[in-house]
């Protein structure tokens, strides 16, 4: 399994459609461990970014894309890092060590959805989820208050 430490500028972190993005660049010509980025590519990696207690971040390695002045590293985080995310703003837009990992887990693996609550839909439309409470379930009005019924009032 390939690991690979690479000095990088956090260059962003962004939200975009309910995913986070991370970006790194590394500058300069020259990249160390290029032939081992360029096949974990599109794959699934374990990111830990300097020192932060973010600890290690489950992502998609998304791309990587190399120019004369930098090579920049996109990766998509994935699985439940949202908590882990919050903790790396700190570092963006600074010089870090970022450490790659190459995954056990495929992105299948981690993308599985739940299986969602069960429902059946009736000819007119509606769903009907089994346990589901009615409006004639709800009591009548505030919580502590009691309602009467019309035969309440002409008793």
């Amino acid at each position: 399994m390939s690991k690979v430490e690479l000095k990088v500028l956090f260059k962003k972190l962004q939200r975009d459609d309910k995913k986070e993005v991370l970006e790194f660049h590394v500058m300069g010509e020259k990249l160390a461990h290029s032939d081992a980025l360029v096949m974990m590519a599109g794959e699934m990696s374990n990111l830990i970014v300097g020192d932060s207690e973010a600890g290690v971040i489950p992502a998609e390695f998304k791309s990587i894309q190399r120019d004369s002045k930098k090579t920049v590293l996109k990766f998509e985080a994935k699985g439940d890092s949202q908590e882990k995310i919050i903790k790396l703003y700190p570092y963006a837009g600074h010089n870090v060590t970022l450490t790659i990992e190459e995954s056990q887990m495929s992105i299948e693996e981690i993308e599985e959805q739940h299986e969602g609550i069960g429902y059946d839909v009736k000819q007119d439309g509606t769903v009907e989820i089994e346990g589901q409470v009615s409006m004639d379930d709800i009591p009548k009005g505030e919580p502590d208050e009691v309602s009467f019924d019309d035969d309440d009032l002409l008793n």
